[in-house]
């Protein structure tokens, strides 16, 4: 919750925490329901503009709650997993990017509020694909570091390409008919990463 600073508060202190905000948010958009900054305040008896001090905006609160919802779909992706190298990283990211394209809370975000969603997701400048590349990157760095994966490139550069090309499957406006096609962007991971698909 590096992007939170709840800081040192004037007055009374608040009824609620960052962590009920971000809860209360992470509650509605797993059901599929707009994350209202307004709505989460008077649920937790809080002022809105509390909720805006602690987080900044509803664009970074919401990617706090997408980045909460999305690191235990890694984890799984990654659990379980028999192989390694680059072969198990493909098989984890191909696990992670079939669970986020069937992820119904993340179908009705991008559908509900779609260039909000882009910026949100997509945005080097945003809270999310910083967060989701700092992952892949890691899991890349763990296979080279156990020597049982040789990068074709630097693994901060790889793990921002493997990042940014999911994002392109995943969420772009189908201009060239990929939205969505996990059997070719695992293909084209297994390019990058430089292992038969």
């Amino acid at each position: 919750m590096s992007q939170i600073d709840a800081g040192k508060s004037r007055g009374r202190p608040a009824a609620a925490s960052p962590e009920d905000v971000l809860e209360a948010g992470l509650h509605r958009y797993l059901r599929g329901e707009r994350v209202d900054v307004q709505a989460i305040a008077a649920e937790l008896s809080l002022g809105r503009a509390t909720v805006y001090r602690w987080f900044g905006s509803r664009e970074k609160l919401i990617g706090e709650v997408i980045i909460r919802a999305t690191e235990p779909v890694l984890a799984k992706a990654r659990s379980g997993l028999a192989g390694k190298g680059g072969r198990g990283l493909l098989d984890t990211f191909d696990r992670f990017n079939r669970a986020l394209a069937d992820a119904p809370a993340l179908r009705a975000f991008v559908e509900q509020e779609r260039d909000a969603s882009l910026r949100i997701i997509a945005s080097g400048g945003g809270i999310v694909q910083p967060r989701i590349v700092d992952l892949i990157t890691g899991l890349i760095d763990e296979e080279v570091e156990a020597g049982t994966y040789e990068a074709p490139v630097e693994p901060a550069v790889l793990g921002f390409a493997i990042v940014k090309l999911a994002q392109a499957f995943l969420f772009n406006d189908a201009v060239v008919g990929i939205r969505g096609d996990v059997g070719r962007l695992r293909e084209v991971e297994a390019a990058l990463l430089g292992v038969p698909g």
